[in-house]
Parts: structure tokens; C-alpha cells; sequence
């Protein structure tokens, strides 16, 4: 198998077992049985356990953006697109193995001092941001400029919201009242 393909497996792998199991219960020695690889070609593509997180945080994140870009940007222009949000993590919330948020379950699991994955998590939370406000700004054109970020903050804070009580009480509520919200917000 080539350098890349190997990199992926075991970053595949650890995504699965982190979003699953969560960091701190998932061991190298449960990666590299899973994956179907020898300890040394583990350690030829990362050097800890802290880098197979950043590239599963990395993974996951690209794979969310690509698809939550790809299902918000289908629906018709306007507000609909926006309020997508919520469905698309309706759709998140409905698939077999939804655990919540991979960010807040990692960073609830590293030690305060863990700067690289904080950093990490905390710059793939603003791109989201980032992301809602795109929308916001590309589908209402009836807002001042400067009122975006703060209209995409506060949708962020709902959407996230959403996550963690979707995954606490194991039922979808919490993802309609939020859009719910969000239609009042975006009155």
C-alpha cells in the first residue's frame, strides 16, 4: 500500500474510534489492531497520539465543511438556505453512530495546557463561523454588513446547542426548537 493510502487507513480508523470511543479510552494498540497495521507503521506516519488527533480532527472537519457547504448551498436561495443548517444536522442527528460534537467531546477530554488541539478545535469553530456568515451573506441581502458576524454567532451558538442536547437526551427535539429560534432571529 503507498504512504498516503496507509496515512488515510489509520487516520480513518482512529476517526472512527475517537468519534466513537472517545480520545482518552481510545489506545494506539486498539488504532493499529483495527487498521490491520504493525505498530512501526504507525509511528513511520505520526509520531503520537496527539497527531493521529489533529489529523482525525482534520479529517472530520474537512469531510463536515465539504458537506455541509454542498447540502446548504442546494436549497433555494434566501432564508432556506440558512435554516439547512438545521436540517443538515437533522440528517447528522439520524445517522446510526451520531456521538455529538467531535470537537467538544476531544477538547472536554484533553488537559487545559493541550494548546495544539485546542488551537486546532478552536480554529475549526471559527471556520465554521465563518461558514454560517457566507451563507448569511450570500442569501440576505437585507442586513448590513456589519450585522453578519454577530447574526452568525448567534446561529452558531443554536446550532451547537443543538449538538450536545440532540446527543444528551438521544432525541431530535433540541435540533427543531433551535430552528425554530432561528426563524424568530431571522425575522
Amino acid at each position: 500500500m503507498k504512504h498516503a493510502e496507509v496515512k488515510k487507513r489509520i487516520t480513518e480508523t482512529a476517526s472512527y474510534l475517537f468519534y466513537k470511543n472517545g480520545y482518552n479510552s481510545t489506545g494506539i494498540n486498539e488504532i493499529i489492531s483495527e487498521a490491520g497495521i504493525a505498530k512501526a507503521t504507525l509511528y513511520n506516519h505520526f509520531k503520537s497520539k496527539e497527531e493521529i488527533c489533529l489529523a482525525y480532527l482534520q479529517y472530520k472537519n474537512h469531510n463536515f465543511l465539504k458537506d455541509f457547504e454542498s447540502f446548504t448551498t442546494s436549497k433555494a436561495k434566501g432564508k432556506d438556505q440558512i435554516l439547512a443548517i438545521f436540517d443538515f444536522l437533522q440528517m447528522f442527528y439520524q445517522e446510526k453512530d451520531f456521538n455529538g460534537c467531535w470537537c467538544i467531546k476531544t477538547v472536554s477530554e484533553i488537559p487545559k495546557e493541550n494548546q495544539l488541539i485546542r488551537n486546532e478545535i478552536q480554529s475549526q469553530k471559527k471556520e465554521f463561523i465563518a461558514e454560517i456568515e457566507k451563507l448569511i451573506v450570500n442569501n440576505l441581502n437585507y442586513l448590513a454588513s456589519n450585522e453578519a458576524p454577530t447574526l452568525a454567532r448567534q446561529i452558531y451558538l443554536l446550532y451547537e446547542s443543538a449538538v450536545g442536547e440532540s446527543h444528551l437526551h438521544q432525541q431530535d427535539w433540541p435540533i427543531t426548537e433551535s430552528k425554530n429560534l432561528c426563524v424568530k432571529i431571522l425575522e
